[in-house]
Parts: structure tokens; sequence; C-alpha cells
């Protein structure tokens, strides 16, 4: 998913090695090819041809600005200040006409690297729309270093939770995504659908897309979110379009008979990490 995010190679839990100690937390910044606007309120706040992407361990990269393609007549600080890995956070409140959005963008008082000296950057829900060049992208930036991959598989999968079988299927594909563990999509009718219970939760990825989320019955029990399909995918999840999905992290995925280990992810059900992981989505810095 990101070049510092997840099991990313500047992430908090990279899946390889380097050959030298590596510095706890790195920032890294460059240059986005393509013209990058945002709106708010119909009003365009950001139109910027030279829009940079930083890059910081342990979460999805922003876009900064310079001040020159930003709207500053419509941001006003607000004198409040907020440490991060960055530098001391300087919030500026976005007003466009009778509207107001706190905290919608931040400058650096005291930027941890140069390369922040002067730059904006917006909370991604701040504003309504995000374009690069015309096409409008959704969640938050895409990232450069970002891969999916979709492979047919003639492994035997089986989706295991408390020693009962939630699926068994022959004709699973198996979703590669950079830093983030295989995922495995399974034919409906290889699920066992009567467990399964519409939750009506939402959530949308850069590259794949809406996903729509189901409760499963397991042990007279509802796990919640454990599910997830892509009815109308973006272009990267084509290949899995109404097939299912569990969370690994949550259930037992069985190859071939063998067993594997849960990963650790934002997702993990114990993992602290989750909700700035989840916060990194939407652009928002914390300390």
């Amino acid at each position: 998913m990101s070049l510092t995010a997840g099991s990313g190679p500047l992430g908090e839990r990279p899946a390889g090695r380097f050959d030298k100690p590596m510095p706890e937390r790195v920032l890294f910044i460059e240059g986005v090819p393509p013209r990058i606007r945002g709106v708010a309120s119909g009003e365009t706040v950001v139109d910027s041809p030279n829009a940079m992407l930083l890059h910081e361990t342990g979460r999805l990269p922003v876009y900064h600005f310079p001040p020159g393609e930003v709207r500053t007549d419509l941001l006003s600080e607000t004198g409040e200040r907020e440490q991060s890995a960055r530098g001391e956070l300087a919030w500026h409140v976005l007003t466009v006409g009778d509207r107001e959005v706190p905290r919608a963008a931040w400058t650096y008082a005291a930027p941890a690297a140069d390369f922040l000296e002067g730059l904006f950057a917006f909370r991604w829900d701040a504003l309504d729309e995000w374009f690069a060049e015309a096409e409008q992208l959704f969640g938050h930036p895409k990232d450069p270093y970002s891969r999916i991959d979709v492979c047919r598989t003639t492994r035997h999968v089986r989706v295991l939770l408390d020693g009962e079988v939630l699926a068994d299927s022959r004709h699973a594909r198996v979703l590669y995504e950079a830093a983030l563990p295989p995922r495995w999509y399974l034919p409906a009718e290889d699920v066992d659908t009567d467990r399964l219970v519409p939750s009506g939760h939402l959530s949308r990825c850069a590259y794949k897309g809406v996903a729509h989320y189901w409760h499963v019955r397991v042990g007279g029990e509802l796990v919640e979110d454990l599910v997830w399909t892509y009815p109308d995918p973006g272009h990267d999840a084509e290949p899995v379009r109404d097939m299912l999905c569990f969370f690994s992290e949550k259930v037992d995925i069985e190859l071939d008979g063998v067993v594997g280990e849960r990963p650790q992810t934002q997702w993990s059900p114990s993992d602290a990490e989750g909700a700035p992981a989840l916060r990194g989505l939407m652009g928002r810095p914390d300390a």
C-alpha cells in the first residue's frame, strides 16, 4: 500500500531487511507529476501543478503545496499548535461562504525538515473533492509505490474461526497489494452465506473502490465487519468483483491443509496502532 506504511520497506513492520540499520522514523518528499486540485463547497481551494507528496514512517502519504497554489485568502491561522514527527504544526480554519471547516489545513511553525518550510497541507476530508488532472481521487493520495496484482490459484482454501468452517474453495483468487498481507477472495458459492448479515458499513480504497461489509454469525455470536466485497470495483479490483474476502487478521486461513499465522496489521484486533493508521488514511497528522 505504501513505501512507509504497513510492511513497506520504510514502514513500521518492514517485510524485508536492509544491510544497515535504518532510523526509527523517516520523512521523504517528492514531486507529484499530475496537477492536483481540491474543492470545497464548489470553490477550488488548491490548484497545484507543483504538488509534493510527503511519506512518513507508519503513515500514508500526504499532499503538500506551495502557498502560491493555495487559496490562502480562504484560510486563517487559529493560533492552535500541535507537535508531530514533522515538527510543530500551525492549524488553519477554512472559510468558504458561510461554511467554516476547523483544522482544515496546517503549515509548519517549526518544521522537522527544511523541505517542509512554507508548505501547506490539508486534512483529506476537510475538502469535498480531490482530483489528479481530471480524475477524481478517493480516500487518500495515490502512492506511486503501490502495486496490486490478482492471481488465480489452485490452492485449496478454507476459512475457519473457533473451529467452524466459514468457507471452503478451490476457486479462489489471491490479491497481492504492496505492504499488505495477501487477501484471499472466494466465490460466494464457496462461502457459508447463511452466516452473513449485511453490515451497512462501507469503506473506500483509493485503488480498489468501495467495499461493502458483512457481519458473520459464529458460535452464537456476531463477529462484526469480518467480510467484504467489491460489487462495483475500481480497475485494480475488477478480477475480484463480487467475490468475498475475510480479514485474515481475525480468522484462520488454511491453504492446502496448512493453517497460516494471522498477520499483524492496523486491522488486527489488539493492534493499538490501528487508529493512527486509519487517521493517516484520511491525511490527519498526529503527534
